[in-house]
């Protein structure tokens, strides 16, 4: 390992610390942790951008070394196989048969390999696991982050053991047991089996990857942001709605940008809008406030459903820092963007990343989103995830004898 190549620094404390052993959270901030608030010490990786602009001319010669000279790997090879990130943006001129007087782009990280955003991580802390010689690896999650790493693990030769609520979804326990992992339902919360994922690493030794606590989960998000400015032809877009659970993918879309900013090859920060549900908004609510207060979360979108935000200060920060915005929608706007999601530009989003889209028609109806203005809508996970969390929302006809008589009615 290249141990020049980057270091992490505290979230809280600013110490920092080299990269030649496994590091999860700050030691000495992790050790004033006060119950019921969220984790201290989480650690931001740096780079040295000096050296990196010695060796790298643009951004067309980071992209084409993989953005190797960004992430904490020896070498691209040590990613999986399967074909991660790279997903498509949409550009959507019209909704609900009206014209839009701004360029809203959909970007649908539903077509990575398990179906949601959360691929991105588990590849690079699975590729990091490989190269250090870590062979099983285990994560504490409502499904996504879970279902992710079992794929990414069956595709590295690595074993993964998945700590989840016995609530998850059961179409995301599906996918953990298909992929072959060891699953773990508990009867508690997310934070629950977050803890006793925790507890294991220290126990067993193995590797984890839960958000935040490991920093590279951040570091994985934030390729997202290097494919929006490739896709966007090397434009920075005004906007962008990014679903927020725990801020990790806040997090990692800032940190992506904030790279290529001391880099020097872009000059501003986009807008980044925090989407949260109104029934689990312990990270939006809690920014502009002094002390952390949390209320139990009952959205339906499971995969912002949190009750201790485990990103929270570095979110706060990034918020504070680069102008952020905030908002919250109801649950049932977000199903009812999900539908309309849906039937206008043929993208089937889960609850979750329904949630970013619902942020985006808020804004839209409130006349926020300026004439002429660039809008990114992070779609992170498919709606075939929680197919029972939109059953509301949709009416299954009675089935009829099959006559053109009774097709004409149906159609009516």
């Amino acid at each position: 390992m290249e141990t020049g190549k980057y270091k992490y620094r505290c979230t809280d404390c600013g110490s920092e610390y080299g990269n030649a052993g496994t590091m999860y959270l700050c030691p000495s901030c992790s050790k004033s942790q006060l119950p019921g608030e969220p984790p201290r010490g989480v650690l931001r990786t740096v780079y040295d951008y000096g050296a990196i602009k010695s060796r790298v001319r643009n951004f067309t010669t980071l992209r084409q070394k993989g953005f190797i000279d960004l992430l904490p790997l020896d070498r691209i090879a040590s990613l999986p196989s399967l074909r991660v990130g790279d997903t498509p943006l949409y550009h959507t001129a019209e909704l609900g048969g009206r014209k839009l007087p701004f360029d809203l782009y959909l970007k649908d990280d539903s077509q990575n390999p398990t179906w949601s955003f959360k691929d991105r991580a588990s590849a690079l802390v699975s590729a990091y696991a490989a190269e250090r010689g870590h062979g099983t690896l285990i994560a504490a999650s409502t499904g996504n982050a879970g279902s992710s790493l079992a794929g990414v693990c069956a595709a590295q030769k690595q074993r993964a053991v998945i700590v989840v609520p016995e609530t998850a979804p059961q179409a995301k326990l599906t996918q953990i047991l298909m992929y072959g992992a060891t699953i773990v339902p508990v009867k508690g919360t997310y934070d629950e089996a977050f803890d006793l994922s925790v507890k294991a690493t220290e126990e067993f030794g193995w590797y984890n990857r839960n958000t935040a606590f490991n920093p590279l989960t951040i570091e994985g998000k934030k390729t997202a942001s290097f494919e929006l400015f490739g896709q966007l032809q090397h434009r920075v877009p005004d906007r962008i709605f990014i679903p927020a659970g725990d801020g990790v993918i806040l997090a990692g879309i800032y940190r992506g940008f904030e790279d290529l900013l001391q880099l020097g090859i872009i000059e501003r920060m986009p807008v980044i809008v925090a989407v949260q549900s109104e029934k689990s908004d312990n990270l939006v609510r809690n920014i502009r406030g002094e002390k952390f207060h949390t209320i139990p979360s009952a959205t339906i979108a499971d995969s912002i459903s949190v009750d201790i935000p485990r990103n929270f200060f570095m979110a706060k920060q990034f918020i504070k820092e680069y102008n952020g915005e905030t908002v919250t929608v109801s649950d049932d706007s977000i199903l009812s963007a999900s539908k309309m999601l849906s039937g206008a530009t043929g993208l089937f989003a889960e609850p979750a990343a329904a949630a970013a889209f619902a942020g985006f028609l808020s804004y839209f109806s409130d006349s926020i989103l300026q004439p002429g203005s660039s809008n990114v809508v992070l779609l992170t996970g498919s709606g075939l995830k929680d197919p029972g969390a939109v059953a509301s929302h949709v009416r299954m006809p009675a089935s009829v004898y099959p006559s053109l008589e009774n097709l004409e009615k149906l159609m009516r």
